[in-house]
């Protein structure tokens, strides 16, 4: 270290005066540090306050990487001409020394000092000032991290000591070695839970039996055609790698349909990652899905690993894949594609083998008529379509799961619970807008609210007049919409009386079953307008049956209404 000659006692502030202003820079700096912002702002914030508390010409913070080059540099200045970039940055000789002797270094006359030759901010003062540079070493345990430098001028006599500054920067710099040690930290742990996560999925997919097929498909229930069907052909995509599209209304179990397939497929000893990528801002979904490198941004600290490379081997499943913007689409079709990327801030490309699985209630083609999903990344994804069936198409499944929630709240709760006769046939006339999810809702807020251990029909909220789901489902008529609580079968009455019913009765199917006669095709369709049919069949997927248990008439009428308006039949 270089120290210089203190200058007249007589020109020097009063000891206290300093320590006075010193004492408010650390405990300005003390805030910065332990308030929760990215690294970078944090770094720029000490600095400007250092800066500002000891007035000087330049305050400046190098960090380095593992090599030991400059990996971040921040600076303050109460110069307003100084150049955003380069006249503030050290002289890299300097920086090695500090790093290498891990003690401070002040210099009294920079000019005279070999170590700044060339220095840019040397010649920038007024003839007969001289320029001191103090820098002292920012320590994260025992390793030195980079340099906390401040740089004064002065002509004839100091302000402030040089040993002052030393012990003032000192501090800070120690403060700075615990707040970029706490960084490091949070970054390690959130890497190692994202590998404990990959790990606990292979772990438990490997203690999945190889002889039985119910563990494999755990959380799928019920025997209906529908869900047998759709397990039918789980069955026969699983064995090949070919991308699945999972298609269905919301609360239908689209994950666990996506894990079904992943657990028979021949990669279930891999790593199973699912991404909501509605949950993901568009800030921060390139990063989490590709990875970054170590400072390719704000906050990056580490390099890290992004959803795609921790799949290597498995399968990815990307939920709500309609919710991604067309700017982000461009990009994930290469990784689709090719299965090669770069993290966000890196050159290297890394490639990735894995199985594509996506899920979506969206109307996708709908979407790429309106150029709001692109058409090349709907045919990518769109390879093995699979919907899956509302729960109003599977009704004999309801009591097999309405047993499995009633059993499950039992368990969690330490509360035993039981269906009542009378309950059992209220679920089974429920309409259940919100599919399976609903169900179990329904059951587990009906179990909470009822004291006794049996559940009755009068315990439910839709018996209470109190559902307010049954405003989910409006169906169309005549050009209003009005709230009807439909039963899973037309003709059975809803276990509780309806709101008066808008349209006609003309308009309904008979309560036998039986279609209308083909003369009563006109009455029964006159207020079904143009839109309100398109609407039903989009809504059902194209499906004439079930567009016209929707709007409350038979298959047959629905076939006449299509060809009176003239509306052609999408197929899919």
């Amino acid at each position: 270290m270089t120290n210089s000659a203190s200058a007249r006692p007589g020109s020097l502030p009063a000891a206290g005066r300093y320590s006075e202003t010193a004492l408010s820079g650390i405990y300005e700096i003390s805030k910065i540090v332990t308030s929760p912002a990215s690294l970078k702002v944090m770094l720029n914030n000490v600095v400007s306050v250092m800066s500002s508390f000891l007035d000087l010409r330049l305050a400046a913070l190098v960090l380095i990487d593992g090599e030991g080059d400059p990996d971040i540099k921040v600076s303050a200045s109460t110069e307003h001409e100084m150049a955003p970039t380069g006249d503030a940055e050290i002289p890299i000789a300097v920086i090695d020394q500090i790093v290498a002797t891990a003690t401070p270094l002040a210099v009294q006359n920079c000019a005279a000092h070999p170590l700044f030759a060339g220095w840019k901010r040397l010649g920038r003062v007024e003839p007969g000032f001289v320029q001191t540079f103090i820098g002292v070493p920012i320590r994260v345990d025992a390793q030195v991290a980079g340099t906390l430098a401040i740089e004064r001028v002065w002509k004839g006599t100091m302000d402030v000591r040089i040993d002052h500054d030393v012990r003032f920067l000192t501090m800070v710099a120690n403060l700075l070695g615990q707040a970029l040690k706490l960084h490091r930290v949070v970054a390690e742990d959130r890497e190692r839970l994202m590998l404990e996560q990959a790990r606990l999925a292979k772990e438990l997919s490997t203690l999945k039996s190889p002889k039985a097929k119910a563990p494999q498909l755990s959380g799928i229930l019920g025997k209906s055609r529908a869900i047998r069907s759709v397990t039918d052909r789980i069955e026969q995509v699983a064995k090949s790698n070919a991308p699945v599209l999972i298609r269905g209304e919301t609360g239908t179990g689209k994950e666990l349909f996506a894990r079904a397939i992943h657990e028979l497929s021949p990669r279930k000893g891999k790593p199973f990652i699912k991404v909501n990528c509605a949950a993901l801002p568009e800030s921060v979904i390139e990063s989490e899905l590709f990875g970054h490198e170590k400072g390719a941004f704000t906050g990056a600290i580490a390099t890290r690993k992004g959803r795609f490379e921790l799949a290597h081997g498995g399968t990815i499943f990307l939920d709500e894949i309609g919710e991604i913007s067309p700017a982000f689409q461009a990009k994930l079709l290469r990784v689709l594609q090719e299965g090669e990327f770069e993290r966000v801030g890196g050159q290297q490309t890394l490639k990735v083998n894995f199985r594509l699985v996506c899920a979506t209630n969206r109307n996708l083609e709908e979407f790429v008529t309106q150029d709001k999903f692109r058409a090349d990344l709907y045919y990518r994804i769109n390879v093995v379509p699979l919907m899956l069936p509302p729960l109003r198409e599977r009704a004999g499944d309801i009591p097999e799961l309405a047993l499995h929630f009633v059993d499950a709240f039992a368990g969690e709760n330490g509360q035993p619970r039981a269906l009542a006769p009378d309950a059992m046939e209220v679920l089974c006339k429920c309409y259940f807008p919100g599919n399976v999810r609903e169900l179990e809702n329904c059951i587990r807020r009906t179990a909470a609210m009822t004291p006794s251990a049996e559940l009755h029909a009068r315990d439910f909220a839709c018996v209470q007049g109190h559902c307010l789901s049954a405003m989910l489902w409006k169906g169309p008529a005549h050009g209003h919409h009005a709230p009807a609580a439909k039963p899973a079968r037309p003709e059975e009455a809803p276990p509780a009386p309806p709101p008066p019913p808008v349209q006609p009765q003309a308009s309904r199917p008979a309560a036998n079953g039986h279609a209308h006669e083909p003369g009563e095709a006109d009455s029964a369709l006159s207020g079904l307008g143009r839109d309100t049919l398109i609407q039903a069949m989009e809504k059902t997927g194209w499906v004439q049956a079930k567009a016209a248990r929707i709007l409350g008439l038979t298959p047959r009428q629905i076939g006449y209404a299509l060809k009176k308006h003239g509306i052609e039949m999408k197929r899919f």
